[in-house]
């Protein structure tokens, strides 16, 4: 199961995401769960709205949602235990296919296969890609603690 949600072109569609994020993150309480009514438009008073009880990270997902929609991006919500393509995980990792199955003959993720087709487990894809920002980011540090020692005036 996966939902892709398409950007939101529309001026005012972008801006009812922005006051819905901004209403449910002033909303969120973490350690309570939150009721929200869900009124058909136009509609004046709750009466019989239905009440949806959340828990606080669904209503961060919501909220993480709504705001990268306001943004004008696009959004795909996905169970970490879907699999996914070699195309699929290179582009979310902004890699070239190639380059990916390199990756995966090198033991560096873990994949599967079905039939001939290599497969490998969103989570671990995602996995990768926070490890390799992780390192990334040390890397860079190292950089600028060595400036600083040599007093490069970065």
């Amino acid at each position: 199961m996966s939902n892709v949600i398409d950007r939101l072109e529309n001026k005012e569609d972008l801006e009812l995401a922005k006051a819905a994020q901004r209403c449910l993150v002033s909303a969120l309480d973490h350690s309570r769960a939150v009721q929200i009514a869900v009124l058909e438009e136009g509609a004046q008073d709750l009466g019989d709205a239905p009440l949806l009880r959340l828990p606080p990270n669904v209503l961060r997902l919501f909220a993480d949602v709504l705001g990268t929609l306001a943004q004008g991006k696009a959004v795909t919500v996905m169970p970490k235990e879907h699999d996914v393509t070699t195309q699929e995980a290179a582009m979310y990792l902004n890699m070239s296919r190639p380059y990916l199955v390199r990756l995966l003959e090198a033991g560096k993720i873990p994949h599967h296969k079905v039939g001939t087709h290599r497969r490998l487990r969103f989570e671990d894809v995602v996995q990768y890609k926070d490890e390799r920002k992780r390192r990334s980011q040390q890397a860079l540090q190292a950089l600028a603690d060595q400036a600083q020692e040599l007093e490069l005036g970065y």
